[in-house]
């Protein structure tokens, strides 16, 4: 007897084929009504939608990489080692953006990517809930990619977030400063818990202070995604009150606060930057921005090589640890003595 087809489900529910697609991976806008037609469909043909799929079409040999803000020039990296895994496969990728800080645009990149019916998805998508990528690594073969999640259909590829956010800390506190300002994304990114890179961060910047004595100077900054939103965000914080230093949570968020650092007119070396990504113009002499290296295009590799194994069979999960390096620049230097709030440096 052969296996149900999703065909054989739309047929029985009275529904489309795109329909039934959108009741298995959860997409938005369908109607209770709906999914409770389609689900009945489901159980009484014992539908297996992985199986059965890879059973009708074989291999695609594309896999598919989801980005939440393809600007992001951490991404760029992480798409350059991802292309350099496959450069002797046979295998294309295929990139899916995702508006910026939404969890369901997400969760539509990557649902569409399952219905191109690639052999396999990258995801970089810290808004989607681990239950619905769960659901959906039953169905292809998933890797997220930057988000600390303890999952078991999907393989993980993260940074130390923790031991990176240390690194940056120890740096600006060993140079004196203690008058540091977090420069981060929305509650939402940063939510407690949610094992986002931003989160982490937030965390651990929160701790380093605590643990220097000076947990009364903690102050959080929120801004967008982007390196213009970080600048204004930066300017109003300038016009209110200058710190000694911001650490920002990636590196497009530290250009934007160098920018913006730079427009004020304050004295060169008045307030250190730091970043997190170590993007390539990071190291340009004109930048030289302090950054926190993790890795971004071994990431990527690492994250292809995982799915290529899911596609031959592997079943267990793997969560991946890539150790941070911190590159120090001419963004962070030692605070003068005539700085209010000045502290003896340490070595960084």
């Amino acid at each position: 007897m052969r296996a149900a087809t999703i065909e054989d489900v739309a047929r029985m529910a009275g529904v489309s084929r795109a329909a039934v697609s959108k009741v298995i991976r959860d997409a938005y806008g369908v109607s209770p009504a709906m999914r409770e037609r389609v689900n009945a469909a489901i159980d009484a043909l014992d539908y297996r939608p992985r199986v059965a799929a890879r059973a009708m079409r074989g291999a695609s040999f594309t896999l598919g990489i989801e980005l939440p803000h393809i600007g992001n020039p951490f991404f760029t990296k992480v798409v350059a080692g991802a292309t350099a895994a496959l450069q002797d496969s046979q295998y294309q990728l295929i990139i899916a953006p995702a508006e910026i800080g939404r969890g369901e645009e997400g969760v539509r990149a990557l649902g569409a990517l399952a219905d191109r019916q690639v052999d396999g998805i990258v995801a970089i998508s810290p808004l989607v809930e681990p239950a619905w990528l769960e659901r959906l690594a039953t169905r292809v073969p998933v890797v997220m990619l930057g988000r600390h999640d303890r999952s078991e259909h999907y393989d993980t590829v993260t940074g130390d977030d923790a031991e990176g956010t240390r690194l940056v800390m120890d740096h600006l506190l060993g140079l004196g400063h203690r008058r540091i300002v977090h420069l981060t994304r929305s509650e939402e990114v940063t939510a407690p818990g949610s094992g986002t890179p931003h989160a982490i961060r937030l965390e651990g910047y929160e701790r380093a202070m605590h643990e220097a004595g000076i947990a009364d100077r903690i102050r959080v900054v929120r801004t967008g995604a982007t390196e213009e939103t970080a600048r204004l965000d930066t300017l109003a914080l300038l016009d209110d009150d200058i710190p000694t230093a911001i650490f920002a949570g990636n590196d497009e968020l530290a250009l934007g606060a160098q920018r913006a650092v730079a427009e004020h007119a304050l004295a060169a070396g008045a307030v250190s930057v730091a970043g997190y990504d170590d993007v390539e113009i990071a190291s340009h002499p004109a930048i030289s921005l302090t950054s926190v290296d993790q890795a971004g295009v071994a990431m990527g590799e690492r994250a292809i090589h995982l799915l290529l194994e899911r596609i031959v069979g592997r079943t267990e999960a793997v969560h991946h640890i890539v150790e941070p390096v911190l590159r120090p620049r001419a963004s962070t230097r030692a605070v003068t003595g005539s700085a209010p709030d000045a502290a003896p440096g340490r070595s960084g």
